[in-house]
């Protein structure tokens, strides 16, 4: 699920260092396509203590579920561990929200460049999956082409990351920036900010080189991929990144190299059609940022220096 998005902007250095000491929290081999899961733990008691509920559409209330499409193959975000169970920040903030709106958010597994036909399709309620919020998507327009393709979304944003480039450990240690890629080949996730990077990178590429670009379907395999050899480098999303260095091999096969870049929100994607239920989100999060269940869980996860203070709609540029 790397920062995911179609491209933001240029590559302007994070101001971020998103993870201080990103817990450990399962494994980081996760995930099967297809299952579905609740969001770790259940939303609140009743739907009348849930000071929120009213805010909810009524069929939403009815149902007691908000259905969220997520790719849970990227940890710390999202993942399955050992036992099967979806953990992970968005899953904890999830839960947290559902306690204020007296609904469980129940995560689907899917791949993360189908989240948004699915949320189109009314397969889900809302996408929940490291997702960067950007213009481009917002309106519904297609990053490579630049053609409208859809009515586009709106976003909860509710963190902020960068995107980070990793090497196997103690290789290529001559990769700093994204120009040092070229004449190499890096690994990345299929619909994500680091591929719309690479490819903006290969187009400026000199002297007859050029990045070689291999996506996956999910992160997890564009890792495997690198930890075999396949690979000069991988891009994933900062706290992405820093939890494979961190986790993978015991902290012996990868390594981060050179600064983040692309600092952007990460938002909740909702059907353009669908604003009180993006409302109802909105004031789900002010409330947990108010009440310190936002901080409780940021902090969990190691992941303090992305906290935002407000929850802001369409926030990405």
């Amino acid at each position: 699920m790397t920062a995911r998005t179609t491209r933001r902007t240029t590559a302007a250095r994070s101001r971020l260092a998103v993870v201080g000491s990103i817990a450990v929290a399962g494994a980081l081999i996760l995930t099967g396509c297809g299952d579905q899961t609740d969001s770790g733990s259940e939303s609140s008691g009743s739907k009348s203590a849930a000071p929120l509920a009213d805010k909810l559409p009524q069929a939403i209330r009815d149902k007691g579920v908000i259905k969220v499409g997520s790719d849970i193959a990227y940890a710390p975000v999202e993942f399955k561990d050992d036992s099967g169970k979806t953990v992970g920040i968005d899953p904890d903030l999830a839960a947290a929200m559902g306690k204020q709106l007296g609904v469980t958010f129940q995560f689907e597994n899917g791949t993360f460049d189908s989240l948004i036909t699915g949320l189109r399709s009314k397969r889900y309620d809302v996408a929940m999956s490291a997702m960067t919020d950007t213009k481009d998507r917002q309106e519904g327009i297609d990053s490579d082409t630049g053609k409208k393709v859809g009515e586009g979304v709106d976003f909860v944003d509710y963190f902020t990351a960068g995107v980070s480039i990793y090497t196997q450990k103690g290789k290529n240690t001559d990769i700093k920036t994204w120009s040092d890629l070229c004449g190499k080949k890096i690994v990345v996730q299929r619909g994500t900010v680091s591929e719309d990077l690479a490819k903006a990178e290969a187009k400026k590429c000199s002297g007859g080189k050029t990045i070689t670009i291999e996506a996956f379907d999910n992160d997890q395999q564009a890792q495997t991929r690198l930890r075999a050899g396949g690979a000069a480098a991988g891009s994933s999303d900062f706290p992405v990144a820093a939890y494979a260095v961190k986790t993978s091999g015991g902290g012996n096969d990868f390594q981060l190299v050179g600064e983040q870049v692309e600092a952007a929100p990460y938002g909740i994607a909702v059907a353009k059609n669908n604003t009180q239920l993006r409302d109802a989100l909105k004031a789900a999060l002010e409330a947990i940022i108010e009440n310190g269940e936002y901080d409780k869980i940021i902090k969990k996860w190691g992941v303090e220096d992305g906290a935002v203070k407000e929850a802001t709609v369409n926030g990405g540029k």
